[in-house]
């Protein structure tokens, strides 16, 4: 840093760049976070990462900002909405059996890139004003808590379901953050405000929020359809219905999103019509037209192979129709092997429906 500065009056500035570059809230915490990192830690030790490897090699660089980069003292944590007020819409997409149901965030352009974009700017007008200071940017991105790390800047509550709440902005929105050795005065954390309510836990269809606070990501749609690679449980694969990638029962369902306010941001608009497609149309694409189709797109993460898996469960569960049984048979020599039993699964599914 070139010169002293005052940090109450900086803070107030960076919520001014905040607010100027799309952020919806910006706040600011300490670094420490003993009980999530027991919470984290207990997850861990009892397998319900799956797969996701990485989330314990991390360890607990994940729950300490100062590890994974040295000279870290706060956090601004920044947010940004991206819900669409189309609550009924999606309802009704979840329960057309002939159409895939996409998460609500992957219908527009991947938001890592523009958040992270975003960040940087933010981190250049703080540096325009007080010279060069120690920074980092992330946007799930990094081992980061980062939750945990803006409920304490007060953004908002944890719910049972695990996503960050807040009262007014319910839980449809992103959040990234910048790791800084600059001695920012810290916001009041956020207080809990789901109280006895429990819809986000019985709404949920394979039951993977298995209690207050805790999910096992073995069975979550969203783990299922985006991070697992090889074969879906059988048990699960009919609890998944046409959630082709990802899942957002849980924050269709909460009360603190009813009453949200929305926040248009034309990079996350719908492309590709994927808020309204049906399964028979995705599932014709092939691979040079899913890639170019997902450029800039969440969804690109799962790939091809996993794109067909997830649509062909989708399939399986779908109301008995000649063109489902004719799409299936077309991908029923598919070079993958994970393919080809997620369709003759399906096939089996279509015959059985049609008897």
């Amino acid at each position: 840093m070139d010169a002293p500065f005052d940090p109450v009056a900086l803070r107030a500035r960076i919520a001014e760049f905040g607010a100027g570059l799309g952020f919806q809230a910006v706040g600011v915490s300490g670094v420490a976070l003993p009980e999530d990192e027991r919470h984290l830690l207990d997850w861990l030790a009892r397998g319900q990462h799956g797969e996701m490897a990485y989330m314990a090699r991390h360890g607990t660089r994940r729950s300490r900002p100062d590890e994974l980069m040295p000279g870290t003292i706060r956090v601004i944590s920044v947010r940004m909405d991206y819900g669409t007020g189309d609550d009924a819409g999606a309802w009704a997409n979840l329960a057309d059996g002939e159409r895939a149901y996409v998460a609500r965030y992957a219908l527009g352009r991947d938001y890592h890139k523009l958040l992270r974009a975003r960040l940087q700017k933010l981190a250049d007008r703080i540096q325009d004003l007080i010279g060069p200071f120690g920074y980092r940017a992330f946007v799930d991105s990094a081992p980061v808590l980062e939750r945990a790390l803006a409920r304490d800047a007060g953004l908002g509550w944890i719910g049972k379901h695990t996503c960050l709440i807040d009262r007014d902005a319910g839980s449809w929105f992103f959040l990234g953050e910048l790791f800084t050795d600059l001695p920012l005065p810290v916001d009041p954390p956020a207080t809990a405000h789901c109280g006895t309510c429990t819809r986000c836990i019985e709404v949920c269809p394979t039951g993977a929020i298995v209690a207050p606070n805790r999910v096992d990501a073995r069975r979550c749609v969203s783990y299922l359809t985006i991070e697992l690679r090889g074969s879906i449980p059988e048990d699960l694969r009919e609890p998944m219905g046409n959630r082709i990638f990802g899942c957002d029962d849980c924050q269709l369902v909460c009360p603190w999103n009813k009453f949200a306010r929305r926040h248009d941001e034309p990079d996350f608009r719908v492309r590709n019509n994927l808020d309204q497609a049906s399964l028979v149309d995705l599932f014709a694409w092939e691979e040079d037209e899913f890639l170019r189709r997902t450029e800039g797109s969440a969804i690109r993460r799962t790939g091809h192979e996993g794109w067909l898996r997830n649509i062909a469960v989708a399939l399986g569960n779908a109301p008995p129709s000649a063109a489902a049984v004719a799409a299936l048979r077309a991908r029923a020599d598919h070079g993958s092997a994970v393919v080809r039993e997620h369709v003759a699964w399906a096939l089996r599914r279509q015959q059985m429906g049609e008897e």
